[in-house]
């Protein structure tokens, strides 16, 4: 096992077991009679520009873990979801794992994904502003005349992608989503989207978090609909400071623009390998995700 947070360094994940290997996830099967869950780890790992760093940022993993797990906690009465529970003693597992599991894994049950991207904007930023200043929409939609970077939508959009196991996502429609999962299924998921969305931006309004737009992913576990993966955290999320929301230009945000910054202006031509941060990048960013998680639950890290 790797050393993770104190030096920055990935995790490397254990041969026994594993399962899956994401950008930021690793996943781990448990054998019978348990056959029904995985142990899925939040790592440090960090990926900008569909490439994953060499450096890791120190306490992102437990970042993501406990908030994913407390949102999921908020909106089960919206949709239910496949956490069974956050690990906070790894060797008291059916299986044992390492310590340094704990408090960045949970047991989840095991769903069958639907391979598809579920993205809502309450604000335009990002990819969307970019498409509003050439075509004067977002996802195709007519947007009216005049906003602004970081402006507030008439009302909340539902913009689904594909979900890219390599690569890049891409911009579906809703009819093709229908296609593609059929319609019943697209308007389910679509309002429960925009629920938890709508829900979880009027929670983080009362601690000075703007939910800009946030994606979220769905399974079927035991024939219901259910959320998977992660929930509204600052990898999957863009969470803008409240008190300093200035429409007409990006916003100050808890997640890993000080990455992006930094990769823009290095001279990298975002081919692999990606080059390894700097000491401060990495320490400004884990600032970022400590300050999301502060805000967002009322407890401090360490």
């Amino acid at each position: 096992m790797a050393k993770d947070n104190k030096d920055g360094k990935c995790f490397l994940g254990l041969d026994e077991g594993w399962l899956y290997r994401g950008k930021v996830r690793d996943t781990y099967d448990f054998e019978k009679p348990y056959g029904g869950y995985l142990l899925v780890v939040a790592t440090d790992r960090i990926s900008a520009f569909d490439a994953v760093l060499p450096n890791g940022v120190p306490d992102k993993g437990f970042v993501l873990n406990k908030l994913s797990a407390r949102w999921f906690e908020l909106t089960e009465h919206i949709v239910p979801n496949h956490l069974v529970k956050v690990v906070d003693d790894a060797k008291a597992l059916p299986r044992p794992f390492p310590v340094v599991f704990n408090h960045r894994s949970m047991v989840v049950r095991k769903a069958e994904r639907i391979p598809i991207e579920c993205i809502a904007r309450g604000y335009i930023s990002g990819s969307a502003w970019a498409e509003y200043q050439k075509t004067g929409t977002v996802a195709g939609l007519p947007m009216p005349k005049g906003l602004k970077e970081s402006d507030k939508l008439p009302e909340v959009l539902f913009t689904p992608t594909t979900k890219a196991d390599k690569g890049h996502d891409e911009p579906i429609t809703l009819k093709q989503m229908e296609s593609m999962i059929g319609r019943d299924l697209t308007r389910e998921i679509m309002d429960k989207t925009l629920k938890v969305y709508s829900w979880a931006d009027e929670f983080a309004r009362y601690r000075d978090i703007i939910i800009a737009d946030t994606k979220m992913e769905f399974g079927m576990i035991d024939g219901k609909l259910s959320l998977i993966d992660e929930l509204l955290t600052p990898d999957s999320s863009r969470f803008w400071d409240a008190e300093m929301y200035n429409p007409g230009g990006s916003q100050p945000s808890y997640d890993k623009q000080p990455v992006r910054d930094w990769l823009s202006v290095s001279g990298w031509n975002k081919q692999p390998p990606a080059p390894e941060l700097p000491p401060e990048v990495v320490r400004a960013t884990t600032q970022r995700y400590r300050e999301a998680y502060q805000k967002l639950t009322g407890s401090k890290i360490g």
